[in-house]
């Protein structure tokens, strides 16, 4: 700025922002580079806030991974998935057995 400008008052007073000394001498393929490089950053950062605050695409993936889990677990341990599947079963049945013993004692 010259003393003129300094001097100046009102809408004539102009602020000119001036970047870095880096940004000066960059040319333009490594200012896109860097925001194409923003641009995927930014994209990450909003697939995990949707993930974190998707409940059902969450639950989704959760049931996927233990179908995935249990099927390797059947390949390498049939008899540790039969007696899961048991024990599950077991369970299930006992909690229907117990609703209906609460439902009866009314």
């Amino acid at each position: 700025m010259s003393t003129d400008d300094k001097t100046r008052t009102g809408s004539q007073a102009k602020t000119v922002v001036v970047p870095g000394d880096a940004a000066v001498h960059r040319s333009k393929a490594e200012l896109r580079a860097d925001a194409m490089t923003a641009r995927a950053e930014l994209a990450r950062t909003l697939d995990a806030i949707e993930y974190k605050l998707n409940l059902p695409k969450q639950l989704r993936y959760r049931v996927r991974l233990l179908k995935l889990r249990l099927y390797r677990l059947g390949e390498d341990n049939p008899a540790a998935l039969a007696g899961i599947a048991v024990a599950a079963a077991l369970v299930a049945g006992a909690a229907v057995w117990l609703g209906v013993k609460a439902v009866q004692d009314r």
